[in-house]
């Protein structure tokens, strides 16, 4: 018996099939006989041109595929570095003895230019190997820190098995060997019970009763120190309040989670009026960042969650950060309203919405230097050639940054630094732009990151014309982190009053930060004397901000 049996079905398919195929040929032939050679000829030629339309579909059909492959490769190898890969976007040439410069000597430079151009270069590469060999012999061998001196230290005693003071004697003189470890011992509730006293004064016989101490919130149980750690755990160390309410029963505390939620919205009122005169302050100032990241809010109406954008201004100058919500809009209604009134520099990525401030009076627009690199990083498995060289001369600037930094310039030796070695790389950067923007590929990466630094290039460069101006956004996506991080955690808020206040906490929470003042410190301090300026319209509430404090010996 055969091994592979032969389908009957199957094989009266297949000869059905070329018979059909057969009979349909030789009617063609017949009919093609019977035809005029003019008949025969216009038939043979919408053949054709039907073949043509079909080939035609297959080819944009198959560029249409082509180009949807390069999107999801793209995307793979940017989950994959997500995933896997470094999260630095610095550029390092892996080989640094081959020069990315081979595209930059045919751009059309004016002598002087060029010349500028390469001079720049050779002292910041000289420079830069000299700061590599003060880095080199700077390095020590990694040391164990020893524990803080400031935390208290029990003592214990340890002695050789079998010792018995009668038969055994210490060896006086020689300091014995210790060890140290760090104890923790879980957190400590307690209840102040405060008794207010009545009493009389002989002289007018006036009876006085001692006031009662005022409590950041009225008619609470809850103690600035209990307030400040909810926010802390909430904000600092992204624990949800549902997930605090779950500790607090472990410790046999029972505090409904409703009651935390107040008291959330509570404290977060009580911040409002020093948020505001945050703004206002920093709205005086000449420059300014700004960013916008995602927080996932409820909307009701909907019964769904929906992506809101929460807004970020940071002045890099003091460190100063002021987050903002309206409704979760990122319009450009939201960038009008908010710096409405606002004159300087203000620091952006490329977010098209900034661009109705570039046309108002008094207002500077400056571009990220960080994104235009990101754009070229993308380009590399495209145009790898064009991509590095591109990056070679970002990084060049790059590297006069950090010898400003290197040498703690102050900002008027750094704006004369960056005029003399930044600008002249600038200059030769932005006509190869130009020049190399004819000879790619329309829509590749490598040319959608071309037009997006040549389109911002006159925003871009601006930076070297003040010393205090930074060359990226860097600073404030970093302010933004802690945000990414806690909505990992909390997942979204339950409605825009508490994107709200999640953006003031985050507020404060980042100006401790650049103040260089512990969160919970400067919390409890806030609510312990937020109360003195309820009536005294004299004292200005910014005075509680934390750099403030932190100026006049407080914190």
């Amino acid at each position: 018996m055969l091994e592979n049996t032969i389908d009957k079905d199957e094989l009266i398919r297949q000869l059905m099939a070329d018979r059909d195929r057969l009979f349909q040929e030789n009617s063609r032939l017949r009919s093609s006989q019977n035809m005029t050679p003019e008949k025969a000829q216009q038939a043979y030629k919408e053949q054709l041109a039907a073949k043509d339309t079909i080939i035609n579909k297959k080819e944009a059909l198959l560029e249409k595929k082509e180009a949807r492959i390069a999107q999801l490769e793209k995307q793979v190898d940017y989950l994959k570095r997500q995933l896997y890969g470094g999260k630095s976007e610095r550029y390092i040439n892996p080989d640094p003895q081959a020069r990315q410069l081979e595209l930059f000597e045919g751009v059309d430079l004016l002598p002087g230019e060029k010349e500028a151009a390469a001079k720049a270069e050779k002292e910041i590469r000289s420079g830069k190997e000299a700061r590599a060999r003060r880095m080199e012999k700077a390095k020590k061998t990694a040391v164990r820190k020893a524990l803080p001196e400031n935390l208290e230290r029990k003592i214990e005693h340890v002695y050789p098995e079998g010792y018995n003071p009668e038969e055994w004697d210490l060896l006086d003189g020689k300091e014995p060997l210790y060890t140290e470890v760090l104890i923790k011992e879980p957190a400590k509730f307690y209840v102040l019970r405060t008794y207010r006293h009545k009493a009389i004064r002989k002289a007018d016989h006036v009876i006085v009763m001692a006031d009662c101490p005022v409590k950041p919130i009225a008619k609470s149980y809850a103690s600035s120190s209990l307030l400040a750690d909810l926010m802390v755990d909430m904000y600092v160390d992204h624990i949800p309040f549902y997930r605090q309410h779950k500790q607090f029963e472990r410790s046999g505390i029972k505090i409904p989670e409703p009651t935390i939620l107040g008291w959330f919205q509570e404290v977060s009122g009580l911040l409002m009026p020093l948020h505001f005169r945050l703004w206002e302050l920093m709205k005086k100032t000449d420059y300014l960042q700004c960013d916008e990241t995602t927080l996932p809010v409820v909307r009701s109406d909907k019964h769904k969650t929906v992506k809101g954008y929460l807004w970020l201004v940071r002045d890099p100058m003091c460190g100063r950060q002021y987050f903002y919500w309206d409704k979760g809009s990122r319009s450009g209604e939201v960038v009008l309203k908010l710096f409405s009134g606002y004159q300087g520099a203000l620091q952006t990525d490329g977010y098209e919405r900034y661009e109705l401030l570039d046309g108002k009076k008094g207002v500077i627009l400056l571009s990220c230097w960080a994104h235009a690199r990101r754009k070229f990083s993308d380009a590399i498995k495209n145009d790898k050639e064009r991509a590095e060289s591109a990056l070679e001369q970002i990084q060049l600037l790059y590297e006069v940054e950090r010898q400003i930094k290197d040498q703690a310039l102050s900002f008027e030796d750094a704006a004369k630094l960056r005029v003399r070695l930044a600008y002249p790389i600038m200059v030769r950067f932005e006509k190869w732009l130009v020049a190399e923007h004819a000879r790619v590929i329309k829509g590749s990466p490598i040319e959608k990151a071309i037009l997006y630094t040549y389109n911002r290039f006159n925003k871009l460069s601006r930076y070297h014309l003040d010393g205090r101006y930074n060359i990226d956004n860097n600073g404030i996506e970093n302010a933004a982190r802690p945000v990414a991080v806690g909505r990992k955690n909390y997942l979204f808020c339950q409605n825009d009053d508490t994107a709200e206040s999640t953006a003031i906490i985050y507020s404060f929470m980042g100006c401790c930060k650049a103040a260089g003042v512990d969160f919970r410190t400067w919390m409890i301090y806030f609510l312990d004397h937020v109360h003195d300026y309820d009536e005294d319209y004299t004292k200005d509430i910014a005075d509680l901000l934390p750099d403030n404090l932190k100026a006049v010996g407080l914190l």
